[in-house]
């Protein structure tokens, strides 16, 4: 009788620590209740105790969790649509708060923390147009996001770790339009650089034209006056040659005008015989005759 006294006691000893002893892991942030009441929070990892049937235990994620948003439209400054995704990395911060504010849904959570991104996305957007959003602006657009969205998500127990905008995409019927645009403007700036480079190749053609007429001119310049200076050099010798042996410079000169006069056999000169041109080939004949 005593030992099945001590068996059902060892029994019932067991079932009790069994049910007042729990464990927190390593990833994991425990809250204690008292009749539904907060107790205790922020229960630090490892093996705990509680009264049986009245404190309760509940454990959450203490790890980095992520929201993942389906895209969303957003309006520009310009009255434009632009689908946006974007992502955010948080915790668990403050797990009372946090309890308090959710209840302790995640589902809860997330869905509160997608709405204050979507208000500061909404903000943003509205105050740029979407070349700033799309080319120049997005790093800034995440700062400002991930500031803003720290000191609100603090009143749900969550501490906001990074906001990463994935991608800015235009909506299918307003992108046709946009790019017909941009098309049109690429085009109208390929025009206009092809017309400066015709501008600028008729004006590098016409100053060569210029250059290659003032060259021949100033070559034609330079040859007249050599050969000027070559004439007058010419006359000069041929002057002092005359001056040297008249009747030799007179019978050479007599042969040049020969030689140019019947330089073909078609050539022919209807002129009286005893004219002064054939002096010389009478002179010849009377040298002969003696």
């Amino acid at each position: 009788m005593k030992v099945r006294i001590f068996g059902i006691v060892v029994v019932v000893a067991a079932l009790l620590v069994y049910m007042s002893a729990y464990t927190v892991q390593q990833d994991q942030r425990a809250m204690l209740f008292k009749l539904g009441e907060i107790k205790q929070t922020d229960i630090k990892p490892g093996l705990h105790f509680k009264w049986p049937l009245i404190e309760t235990v509940r454990k959450f994620d203490a790890r980095l969790l992520t929201l993942n948003s389906q895209p969303e439209r957003f309006l520009t400054s310009e009255k434009k649509n632009v689908m946006v995704d974007f992502f955010v990395k948080w915790r668990i911060a403050n797990l009372g708060q946090y309890y308090r504010s959710t209840r302790g849904d995640e589902q809860r959570a997330l869905t509160r923390l997608s709405q204050i991104m979507k208000d500061g996305l909404r903000s943003e957007f509205g105050k740029r147009t979407i070349q700033e959003a799309v080319s120049g602006e997005r790093s800034e657009i995440m700062n400002t996001l991930n500031t803003e969205a720290t000191k609100s998500a603090k009143q749900l127990g969550i501490e906001v770790q990074d906001v990463r905008i994935v991608s800015i995409d235009l909506p299918a019927e307003v992108a046709n339009s946009v790019y017909k645009r941009m098309e049109a403007e690429r085009a109208r700036v390929a025009a206009d650089f092809r017309a400066r480079g015709k501008e600028a190749a008729e004006r590098i053609r016409a100053n060569a034209d210029r250059e290659h007429s003032v060259i021949l001119a100033n070559a034609y310049r330079q040859a007249q006056m050599l050969r000027g200076q070559g004439d007058a050099t010419a006359a000069e010798i041929y002057a002092k040659a005359y001056d040297q042996n008249p009747n030799f410079y007179a019978f050479y000169r007599s042969l040049q005008a020969y030689r140019q006069s019947f330089n073909s056999k078609d050539n022919v000169l209807v002129l009286e015989p005893d004219s002064q041109f054939f002096r010389f080939f009478n002179q010849a004949e009377g040298i002969g005759k003696r």
